[in-house]
C-alpha cells in the first residue's frame, strides 16, 4: 500500500483524530481532578483558618479576661494603699497640731520663766 491511495489517509485522519481527542479528553479530565483538589485544599485551608481564627478569639478574649481581672485587682489595691495613706495623712495632721501645740506651750513657758520670745 503506497501513501498516495486515500485509505492511508483516511487512516491517518482517523488516528491522528483520535489521538487529538485522547489529549482532549485527558486535558478536561485533568483539569477537573486539578479544580477539585483546588477546590478541596481552599475547603480545607478555609476550614483551618476558621478554626484558627475562633482559636485566636478565644485566647483574646481569654487574655481580656485576665487583664479586666488584674485592672480590677490594681483598682482595689490602690484604693487600699489611698485608704492607709489618707489614714497616714489624718495620723500626721494630728500630730502636726500636737507639735504645733507644744511649740505654743514651750513658747509660753520660756516666755514667763526667761522673759524672752
Amino acid at each position: 500500500m503506497q501513501m498516495t491511495e486515500p485509505q492511508v489517509w483516511t487512516l491517518i485522519g482517523v488516528f491522528a483524530a483520535a489521538i487529538l481527542g485522547g489529549m482532549t479528553l485527558m486535558t478536561a479530565q485533568f483539569r477537573r481532578v486539578i479544580r477539585a483538589e483546588v477546590g478541596g485544599l481552599r475547603s480545607e485551608f478555609l476550614g483551618e483558618l476558621g478554626a484558627l481564627r475562633g482559636e485566636m478569639r478565644g485566647e483574646m478574649n481569654g487574655f481580656r479576661s485576665e487583664l479586666g481581672s488584674l485592672r480590677n485587682e490594681m483598682t482595689a489595691r490602690f484604693d487600699a494603699v489611698n485608704t492607709r495613706l489618707d489614714s497616714m495623712d489624718a495620723r500626721l495632721t494630728r500630730v502636726e497640731t500636737k507639735v504645733d501645740d507644744l511649740d505654743a506651750e514651750l513658747t509660753t513657758l520660756a516666755t514667763r520663766f526667761w522673759g524672752s520670745r
